[in-house]
């Protein structure tokens, strides 16, 4: 996940609409799938993780990110959560790559490293920014590379080798609001200051926006049409 972004948040990023949103949606995408280990690359604060943590999904979590300052430990509600810089082979039940493709140069050779790393049959759950037409300085203060769309994740993973599951968009019920936001800003130009639109909301706007994405979750594996994230679902063969 994005440490710039936790960084505006700070405290309220466990209640703020889209981060919610998207833990929320990441445990119901993994409802079906048993695990005990998380491997949690390029986790920044953890954030995912803590929550698979924190709703039983997970019993234990491995983060890995080159950003961390050195190797550390924690206990995270009675369970464990190790942070690292970097990792070997290691045994996981799924990987997460939660808003980390779109940052590297080639995304599936990343993948392909963390796929030697563990065992045939672990999982890999990705998410990356859709379309490359909402582009905006959001991306570029994010340090972005590029945005996809369902084909263009596919074939990345598909190069990895490993067998993609299922992919859909999410975050369709906001995606006009948000389309609408980004092509203005586009349209008005002006040298504007590179900066996240991710901002702080009121208790009420959070309400709302959390209640859109809450009730697209149950049809989002059908969507295949728009939506701001691309998720998928694959398996080491």
């Amino acid at each position: 996940m994005d440490l710039k972004e936790v960084e505006i948040l700070g405290s309220q990023i466990k209640d703020h609409w889209y981060y919610a949103s998207k833990a929320s949606a990441l445990s119901a995408a993994l409802r079906n799938i048993r695990f005990s280990r998380v491997m949690d690359v390029g986790a920044g604060s953890g954030f995912f993780s803590r929550y698979l943590l924190s709703t039983g999904k997970a019993d234990e979590a491995l983060c890995v990110d080159n950003s961390y300052p050195e190797d550390s430990n924690q206990v995270h509600e009675g369970k464990e959560i190790a942070f690292r810089r970097s990792v070997g082979n290691e045994h996981a039940d799924i990987v997460l790559m939660m808003d980390v493709l779109e940052h590297v140069d080639d995304d599936t050779q990343l993948i392909v490293e963390y796929a030697r790393k563990v065992a045939s049959g672990t999982y890999f759950f990705v998410s990356v920014p859709a379309f490359e037409f909402l582009w905006s300085s959001h991306d570029v203060f994010l340090e972005h590379k590029r945005r996809y769309t369902l084909s263009g994740l596919e074939v990345a993973v598909k190069a990895s080798e490993l067998d993609v599951v299922e992919t859909y968009y999410y975050f369709a019920g906001v995606f006009p609001i948000a389309a609408a936001l980004r092509l203005l800003g586009r349209f008005q130009g002006g040298g504007a200051a590179d900066k996240s639109q991710l901002k702080r909301h009121s208790p009420l706007t959070n309400a709302v926006l959390s209640a859109i994405c809450r009730m697209e979750r149950p049809f989002m594996k059908y969507n295949r049409m728009f939506g701001l994230s691309v998720f998928c679902l694959a398996r080491k063969k």
